[in-house]
């Protein structure tokens, strides 16, 4: 596997495979998918997954086919609708936290005593931060004046999360945290002070998502590709969001959601339909990893 691959770039318009080609294989090759969770799988505006993708992905893995969140989020986040799905595992955090069946393969959090020191080098810099581990996320004991931190809180409330330590006074161990910055905030120095062990994914609004260097959902899907021994052929990715660029880089194969952040548009392969307009089952049909 080359495992310096990135994903091709087509600056005016998208390569589309023809069905009937793929369908005149006699039988296809065993394939690994990728799924982001929000906004890919699952709908942000019906909060459900569409009954379309929910069969696609049954007829793939009946067929032979390996299928896997890749998410941002970590493992304690990842929705019950999601979750009652099946899938064959979960790659959280960014690349940190890797899941087959029900074997963990691999995992990787910030050091204890380090991350205590970025918490609060974070709250020194006026940056609204959230701390988020396998086991639970954790904001700040005070309301903030972040709303998207207080939205984000009160998301997580209602699943019976994010109540039990707080960012101040917790003893928790952490993958990756979430900061909310505005005229107040020295987010400069706060990249600087972590230059060299975190990353900031720049994720619009005034967000960054920060996760530990070296890992992305690109190494997640590397990880995989190895273990199970998939040519980079039958690899696929789908997501939506600045997060999933790593993995449009790294696979050929990139489905980009019919709504969708341009940053990905110089890498995505295919781009499907919405979510709620059957975009998985869609792009599935269109590489014939299901029969339409």
């Amino acid at each position: 596997m080359d495992s310096e691959k990135i994903g091709v770039n087509y600056p005016e318009q998208f390569h589309r495979i023809s069905r009937t080609d793929r369908r005149r294989k006699k039988k296809l090759d065993r394939a690994v998918l990728f799924f982001d969770i929000d906004g890919t799988v699952l709908s942000e505006i019906t909060k459900e997954v569409p009954v379309s993708a929910i069969n696609a992905m049954k007829a793939a893995q009946q067929a032979g086919h390996l299928l896997f969140i890749n998410t941002g989020r970590t493992i304690c986040s990842i929705p019950p609708e999601i979750r009652r799905l099946k899938f064959d595992g979960y790659l959280c955090g960014c690349g940190t936290y890797l899941t087959y069946q029900d074997e963990v393969l691999f995992s990787s959090s910030i050091e204890k005593k380090r991350g205590r020191e970025i918490l609060k080098k974070a709250t020194e810099c006026n940056l609204g931060v959230v701390a988020e581990g396998q086991e639970d996320v954790y904001y700040p004991e005070r309301m903030s004046r972040f709303d998207g931190l207080e939205s984000s809180r009160r998301y997580f409330h209602r699943r019976g999360m994010g109540m039990e330590q707080s960012i101040e006074k917790g003893d928790f161990i952490y993958d990756k945290i979430f900061l909310y910055e505005d005229e107040r905030s020295d987010l400069k120095s706060f990249l600087e002070y972590t230059k060299g062990e975190l990353e900031a994914l720049d994720r619009g609004s005034h967000t960054y998502e920060v996760i530990q260097k070296g890992y992305t959902k690109a190494t997640a899907c590397r990880f995989i590709m190895e273990k199970f021994g998939i040519n980079p052929k039958n690899a696929y990715v789908f997501g939506d969001s600045s997060n999933d660029l790593a993995m449009f880089q790294f696979v050929e194969h990139a489905v980009a959601m019919g709504n969708h952040d341009p940053v990905l548009d110089p890498y995505a392969e295919f781009v499907t339909k919405t979510v709620e307009e059957d975009g998985i089952a869609f792009a599935m049909e269109h590489y014939g990893l299901i029969e339409g």
